[in-house]
């Protein structure tokens, strides 16, 4: 049996090769960047490991014996789930690696945003030592916290902020909300959570449907001048619409892990615009977090190898 890594991004690969090859399987390792690379590959592998190598249908049509495709990561948007549910390959990610550190990173953003910390050591990086290069900042407490998506890492961003006493409201179509209720939080809409948040957090995946699900005609329904953060997809946001809404106060400022096209290029105006705050995709990173997500993909190439079902696959 055989286990192609496509790409990796990681020091090393020390823990899924002790973990395949003590299998028994043969473990080959590349730098797959197009679908013909990942063809040349991986056409015989009998299971795929990668990261932002493109797993097309293309790819997937060209694949003889492959068994499962897992992704280092949450999300699968660089694969075709579908084609890859049409020829009976399950698709599998690791949700639950990195949940405590995107859930705290958010956390931090939201904080970082509300208490205007940017602008405050700016200023005294400048030799302005005074609170009101920062005005206004307003107390969190009894503020409104919007939780777009109501997955794990959502839920622990509100067990995280519940000493903050904020109103929690959650929209997410797929939730049920007695469910919501149950946990103390506002089960919602979209709409409603946009017009009523004082902060907006973004946490669903990338999809057809949720492409720029945050647009203009979304975003403008802000009536308490919130700040948005989106630790989650870049491209769920239509980042000129933020732009737009910044320059035009409707949004009090924005905080960015992920961007839609990353990473992201030194000409897009939100890297110096002055009320944005810019982290490179790392909310999701901690040595301890990198450790079980390649953990975790040896782990279910093997498992699916053995004759087992795979523990996280997307596509049931």
């Amino acid at each position: 049996m055989k286990v192609v890594i496509t790409d990796h991004g990681y020091e090393h690969i020390n823990q899924e090769r002790k973990i395949i090859e003590g299998f028994g399987a043969e473990l080959a390792v590349h730098a797959c960047k197009t679908e013909q690379d990942v063809i040349d590959c991986a056409s015989n592998a009998d299971a795929i490991i990668c990261q932002f190598a493109p797993i097309t249908r293309h790819v997937i049509e060209q694949l003889n014996s492959c068994k499962v495709i897992i992704r280092y990561a949450v999300g699968v948007d660089n694969i075709d789930v579908i084609a890859a549910s049409e020829k009976g390959i399950p698709v599998c990610n690791v949700p639950d690696y990195g949940t405590e550190e995107v859930a705290l990173h958010t956390v931090s953003l939201i904080l970082s945003l509300v208490r205007k910390l940017p602008e405050l050591q700016s200023a005294c990086r400048a030799g302005k030592w005074t609170y009101k290069v920062a005005k206004p900042i307003h107390r969190l407490s009894g503020q409104t916290l919007g939780l777009v998506g109501f997955g794990r890492i959502p839920r622990m961003v509100a067990r995280m902020v519940e000493g903050f006493n904020l109103n929690i409201l959650v929209a997410d179509p797929y939730v049920q909300a007695n469910e919501i209720e149950q946990l103390g939080y506002t089960p919602t809409t979209l709409e409603e959570l946009i017009a009523q948040s004082d902060i907006i957090s973004l946490h669903v995946p990338l999809s057809k449907k949720t492409y720029h699900i945050i647009d203009y005609t979304m975003l403008i329904k802000a009536q308490k001048n919130p700040y948005l953060i989106n630790t989650s997809r870049g491209g769920i946001v239509d980042e000129q619409a933020l732009l737009r809404l910044l320059d035009t106060n409707i949004l009090a400022g924005v905080a960015l892990d992920v961007s839609e096209k990353e990473p992201i290029q030194l000409d897009n105006p939100l890297v110096t615009h002055e009320r944005v705050m810019i982290t490179p995709h790392s909310a999701w990173y901690s040595e301890e977090s990198i450790s079980a997500l390649q953990k975790s993909v040896a782990e279910e190439a093997v498992r699916v190898l053995s004759g087992n079902n795979p523990l996280h696959p997307v596509n049931r």
